[in-house]
């Protein structure tokens, strides 16, 4: 069984969650989606996963998210999708996949529900 879990280590709910795995016996494939943004095929699958749309995982208290005035931006989704890429610090984390279900770690014991 292979779990993943989108992570970043400078983040307290990402971390938690992280712990939450160790503690269930699961050492995860980690991926620090800063350094490897998913591609746009592998966001979107996650979106599907958890059942939200794009808007709905922006970090919206990010600085580029203000920068870039997205609070007034009529998006489409793969435009939504697009931007995340190139701006990874707008995905919402930590995102945990396990056999095609995921969870978002907010709070971090939601992903015991996919374990």
């Amino acid at each position: 069984m292979s779990i993943d879990i989108y992570h970043n280590p400078r983040c307290s709910k990402s971390r938690q969650t992280l712990e939450i795995l160790h503690e269930a016996g699961i050492q995860p494939h980690i991926i620090e989606y800063l350094k490897t943004p998913p591609d746009h095929d592998t966001l979107s699958k996650l979106l599907d996963m958890l059942g939200k749309q794009p808007e709905q995982i922006v970090r919206k208290g990010e600085a580029i998210y203000k920068e870039l005035d997205l609070n007034n931006k009529n998006l489409s989704r793969d435009e939504w999708i697009d931007l995340m890429i190139q701006h990874p610090k707008l995905i919402e984390r930590p995102i945990v996949v396990n056999q095609g279900k995921a969870a978002l770690g907010r709070p971090p014991e939601q992903v015991r529900d996919i374990l």
